[in-house]
């Protein structure tokens, strides 16, 4: 109507009429209320303003910082709010920030009615929370920060996110935000599409969420699973975290998968071979490989042969003479040289052996050690039995009590001390039970052999009262060699015990009566006692 009246009154000025002239004048000043968003077009540009034309009878001004320096220029078209009718110079006062704000709260109020999300940009921390610009202030509380407490909400200051809008008044203009909404949503929606498409003996990619000692939990997008421990690495792991660490991203294997429970076991080593599928091959029985010491056990050590592949080198299998501890021989850390003894693919079992590789000492022994042969040695361990003799070549031997001496021993310690070097008998050799036994006493003759010319009858010699019987007192004249003294050779009439007369351990001059060295028997009378007695209680006896 506007262009009409114009074109008419510009080209007809003599066709003018009052009814015309007031219609155009009405249009021209047609209402305009404070507050009111309108369409305008920028006329002008001033040092310190934008001038802006929207359809009153004369331009708004809008100040010119409120413009972006993009959109300053003649001619585009901007909404803007009526602000005031007139200022002091009589034009109107517009607003273009002002009408950004209605239109950003009127867009942010449609997002809300629809349940959308919006994006805004963390600007600074406040009580209770953080304050999020979404093209107007909005308070995002610390509990909705994240799926998870955030511990230092300052470090979020500066980013962009995405936030659901929980609460909106627009005439409080209270807005509120959550992000932990918005992301739990988002969650369930990758979750479904997951389990939607999820199959046995995928492999997927995820994020390490979290590790415990017994493996590692993995998002999946929207759904976990577990990397148990044993299924990370065909080796040995100690804890899952030598291999992996929180927020670490990962190819896995789907290994089971329960719709029902949602429930998913993942695997990593399933992405490589399985290293004991060519075992056989790789190491056949008799092979000499090298290998490292991962683990140590009272019964033997464990290697590693390679990633995966690991076998026992038993206590037994080290050394070819008697090795007490594993330690003894190895440690962890160690790489050293086995042969194979077996390979079990079945149950993954590898038996290993480096006594193998240095030649049997026992397959010489005879001729090295040779029964009735003298050899030296040293004392390697005491027992009450025996005492256990380590010679040259890793060869062990055994010397029985009954063969340290030729006199009674009451434990071996008393004849010979751990680590002394010693001389002894070879008596015995079994090469299949790896036996060889071996004497002390028979380094000497035996004490009754030459008895009678030692001890002739008639004789006086001292010895020691060793036990006492009902029938008399035995005494000692040296290792080997005992006599009795019977009650009637006591020197006193009517003994009727030899408690009596003499003590266990007293020293008595005795006179040798009769000798049967086939027998190995001696009778003895008492002469005199000696004057170094050891008194001893009543009642006392000392084996026979």
């Amino acid at each position: 109507m506007e262009e009409k009246l114009e074109k008419q009154l510009v080209s007809e000025p003599e066709e003018w009429d009052v009814e015309d002239l007031e219609a155009l004048y009405a249009h021209t000043l047609s209402p305009f209320r404070e507050g009111e968003i309108l369409k305008g077009k920028i006329v002008k540009v001033e040092k310190n303003a934008v001038l802006v034309d929207v359809g009153y009878k004369s331009e708004g001004i809008i100040p010119l910082e409120e413009f972006p320096p993009q959109e300053v220029a003649v001619g585009n078209e901007i909404e803007v709010v009526l602000e005031y009718r007139e200022d002091e110079e009589g034009r109107v006062v517009l607003s273009r920030e002002r009408a950004e704000r209605i239109r950003r709260w009127n867009e942010l109020e449609e997002l809300y009615q629809r349940g959308e999300p919006v994006e805004g940009v963390v600007v600074s921390r406040v009580k209770g929370g953080l304050m999020v610009d979404v093209g107007v202030k909005a308070f995002l509380p610390a509990s909705q920060a994240d799926l998870y407490p955030v511990r230092t909400l300052e470090k979020l200051i500066g980013q962009r996110f995405v936030f659901k809008i929980v609460k909106f008044d627009k005439g409080e203009r209270n807005i509120v935000l959550s992000r932990r909404l918005y992301l739990e949503e988002e969650r369930e929606k990758q979750k479904q599409e997951r389990l939607a498409t999820l199959e046995v003996g995928q492999t997927v990619e995820g994020e390490i969420t979290k590790i415990t000692d017994y493996g590692a939990f993995v998002d999946l997008g929207g759904v976990g699973g577990l990397l148990h421990l044993s299924n990370m690495s065909w080796g040995r792991v100690s804890h899952p975290s030598d291999l992996f660490s929180v927020g670490q991203r990962i190819q896995v294997k789907v290994l089971e998968f329960n719709r029902e429970t949602e429930r998913i076991s993942l695997g990593y080593k399933q992405l490589t071979p399985d290293p004991w599928e060519k075992v056989e091959q790789k190491y056949p029985e008799g092979s000499v490989v090298q290998a490292r010491v991962v683990d140590i056990t009272d019964y033997g050590a464990f290697l590693e042969l390679e990633e995966g592949i690991e076998g026992l080198l038993h206590l037994s299998q080290m050394a070819w003479q008697r090795v007490k501890h594993p330690s003894q021989v190895v440690k962890v850390g160690d790489v050293i040289e086995v042969m194979v003894l077996s390979v079990d693919k079945e149950n993954r079992r590898i038996s290993l052996g480096t006594k193998q590789l240095t030649p049997n000492p026992w397959d010489v022994v005879e001729e090295r050690y040779p029964v009735g042969s003298t050899v030296t040695g040293k004392v390697k361990a005491i027992t009450h039995f025996g005492v256990f003799v380590s010679l040259p070549e890793g060869v062990d031997g055994f010397i029985h009590i009954s063969e340290l001496s030729w006199g009674k021993v009451e434990h071996p310690s008393a004849v010979v001390k751990k680590g002394e070097a010693i001389e002894a008998k070879v008596l015995d050799i079994d090469k299949e039970k790896e036996h060889l036994t071996l004497s002390l006493k028979q380094l000497t003759p035996h004490p009754w052999q030459a008895i009678e010319q030692k001890y002739p009858v008639g004789s006086v010699v001292e010895g020691e009262v060793v036990s006492l019987a009902d029938f008399g007192a035995f005494v000692r004249l040296e290792p080997g060699v005992e006599g009795l003294i019977h009650l009637s050779q006591l020197g006193k009439p009517h003994v009727s015990r030899p408690e009596e007369v003499v003590s266990l351990g007293q020293r008595v001059q005795v006179e040798v009566l009769r000798i049967d060295a086939e027998e190995r028997k001696m009778s003895l009378r008492l002469v005199a006692e000696s004057t170094e007695e050891r008194e001893e209680p009543p009642g006392s006896e000392h084996p026979t």
